[in-house]
């Protein structure tokens, strides 16, 4: 696999591409072929010697997955959900998760439930109905009167299509790219997280974690905010 010479060749650099390991291992070995080159690429990516950050990008830096916490009200409520409306794809969150990126930090959180834009009001009024705290994509004055105030209120909103979810513990959740562009685009749900803090979140993000710029673009731009999101990874990249 010629690691060592890997190393040499990408480990200062913030990410290569499969060109960039063609090149060099045809460097290494002129003979190689593009199918011995394409299995090096897997074994390494198998090993964690690199981590694909997206479509033909590579990196050496030593990132973790970013793998959300699912807290037992969480679990609660998503099965709950599962048993009531057994076909639906439903993602379920907690505000909580974005206070490891910010420097302000909540200290009451609240649970956000996504689902097609068809089955949100059935949701909302089976929810209702058995004396929860739910909103229905509520509005400014009614998160900073009611639900910033309370610490088990549930959002309800639409899951936009093609939404970048993970399933842990037999559970839909959101990967760290869907949550990114959401408190980028969910102005009036992360009010609190505009401004200079969404740089420091995207900032802290990209730091800790492994994250498939790809991915991100992809979902920001069926959010309608690709351009801006582009902006903003220049701004804190300083390019």
């Amino acid at each position: 696999l010629h690691i060592e010479e890997l190393k040499v060749s990408f480990a200062k650099k913030d990410d290569f591409t499969n060109r960039d390991l063609w090149r060099l291992y045809k460097k290494i070995e002129p003979g190689v072929k593009q199918t011995t080159v394409n299995w090096r690429i897997y074994n390494l990516t198998q090993m964690g010697v690199i981590a694909r950050i997206g479509r033909g990008k590579y990196t050496f830096k030593t990132k973790s997955n970013f793998v959300p916490e699912i807290s037992h009200r969480l679990k609660l409520l998503n099965n709950e959900l599962k048993k009531a409306f057994p076909f639906l794809t439903i993602c379920v969150w907690s505000s909580s998760l974005i206070n490891e990126f910010s420097i302000h930090q909540a200290i009451k959180s609240f649970l956000i439930i996504e689902v097609e834009k068809e089955a949100k009001h059935s949701i909302f009024y089976f929810l209702k109905e058995k004396g929860r705290k739910v909103f229905l994509e509520p509005s400014q004055d009614t998160m900073e009167k009611y639900v910033l105030d309370e610490d088990n209120s549930i959002i309800i909103k639409s899951l936009i299509s093609e939404a970048p979810i993970q399933k842990i513990k037999d559970l839909n959740t959101v990967t760290l790219e869907k949550l990114l562009v959401d408190v980028f685009c969910d102005k009036i749900i992360f009010s609190a997280y505009q401004g200079n803090e969404i740089k420091t979140i995207f900032s802290s993000a990209f730091s800790k974690y492994t994250v498939n710029k790809n991915k991100l673009l992809r979902y920001a731009n069926r959010r309608g905010k690709k351009e801006e999101i582009q902006n903003l990874l220049k701004l804190i990249n300083g390019k």
